[in-house]
């Protein structure tokens, strides 16, 4: 399928978006499109708009910590609440998107009640996209490349689940911010009882040379030590360094979603050998590859940041940016969403990240009585949540 569904925030939700509440439906929708209109015509004429856009250009944060943590806080409310999700209308692509933001909070309306999206999946329903098989090897979610409703990707689903929400523990050297589900959890498929388990055996099982293996990577890196080792289905020997090296040495700048995924993935991979308390640069080793790949993309983001706060919409490749506001919150909200969880506390803190979370949240108020396209909304608000819970302590 071509089409993406958007989401059409509901009346019910928070109050968020600064229009006035007692304008009919159609009156809001086109207040906020004819500001976005105008922002984007000061935008082209060098001009920006909004809080904190002068500092923003003048390089320099606007607004205090505790003021940015609360608007993140409405953001994150509005897109989780505000923006309801319908099994009879997203796919599977849409919801798990949306699950890898909020975890087990994200509510979904399924079958005229609503609930936890994440429960509903788990415990046997039904979407379009989400298809999972027994079969003699154990559970393989299908794979559907280019599908905006099913898995497009290797291992999509459970390198999703593995990082999904974020933790209440302190970020740090010893303790993981990501979120993500227990290698027991149940998993229903066809009233038969399975657990997360299977699917990472299935993933480690069918990893071969030269395949996308980002999102196995993720799953690794939440649930094998990282000098795990194992045999593929193949009779093949890998083990976690192997993988990180393979993703470490493909192409980025091509690669979904600008390389943000495959950054992403990286990221989590050092971040859990450095949790483990192992060394990251060996001579040699798949993770000092994955260290430099990182750390040149997380500079060229720093260069390629634009002077309102924004990422590149080319994201690491080069710099540029578009009128295109759901392109310029689709570029920086995954840019976002890596540099989050990559960078350490004292370079999270620094001006030009401050400064992007800011724009980033801008951009959510300023898109929160339009329809957005799910899977940037949902990977800006990953980030959001991530460097919300490091930096608003």
């Amino acid at each position: 399928m071509s089409y993406v569904p958007r989401f059409r925030p509901v009346r019910s939700g928070p109050a968020f978006a600064p229009v006035s509440p007692s304008r009919p439906a159609t009156a809001r929708s086109w207040t906020a499109v004819l500001a976005t209109i105008a922002m984007l015509v000061l935008s082209a004429a060098g001009c920006t708009t909004g809080a904190g856009s002068s500092a923003a250009a003048a390089g320099q944060s606007g607004e205090n910590r505790a003021a940015l943590c609360a608007r993140i806080d409405a953001a994150l409310a509005h897109t989780r609440d505000a923006r309801r999700l319908d099994a009879s209308v997203h796919g599977a692509w849409q919801v798990v998107h949306g699950i890898l933001a909020f975890g087990d909070a994200l509510p979904i309306a399924h079958d005229g009640d609503e609930g936890s999206a994440l429960r509903y999946l788990l415990d046997g329903g039904t979407l379009e996209g989400w298809i999972l098989r027994s079969d003699a090897d154990g559970l393989l979610a299908v794979v559907e490349p280019g599908s905006t409703m099913g898995q497009g990707h290797p291992d999509q689903w459970i390198g999703y689940l593995s990082q999904c929400g974020v933790t209440k523990a302190t970020a740090g050297p010893a303790g993981r911010v990501t979120g993500g589900l227990p290698l027991d959890t149940p998993l229903v498929v066809r009233e038969r009882r399975h657990t997360l388990a299977t699917l990472l055996e299935r993933a480690k099982r069918d990893i071969r040379p030269g395949q996308e293996a980002t999102w196995t990577l993720m799953a690794l890196s939440a649930y094998e030590h990282p000098d795990a080792a194992w045999t593929a289905g193949d009779g093949t020997k890998w083990d976690v360094d192997r993988v990180v090296r393979m993703e470490a040495e493909a192409e980025i700048f091509r690669a979904a979603c600008g390389g943000a995924h495959r950054l992403y993935g990286l990221a989590a991979a050092l971040d859990a050998r450095r949790r483990a308390g192992l060394p990251t640069d060996a001579a040699g080793s798949g993770w000092k590859a994955a260290g430099a790949v990182l750390g040149d993309c997380i500079e060229r983001a720093r260069r390629f940041q634009q002077a309102d706060g924004s990422f590149s919409t080319h994201s690491f490749e080069r710099p540029g940016t578009s009128p295109d506001v759901f392109s310029r919150l689709s570029a920086t909200g995954h840019v976002f969403e890596v540099l989050a969880l990559a960078l350490d506390d004292e370079r999270l803190a620094e001006p030009w990240v401050t400064r992007a979370a800011e724009r980033l949240v801008t951009l959510l108020e300023r898109t929160a009585d339009i329809d957005v396209e799910c899977g940037g909304l949902y990977h800006a608000a990953h980030g959001l949540a991530i460097y919300r819970s490091r930096i608003c302590r």
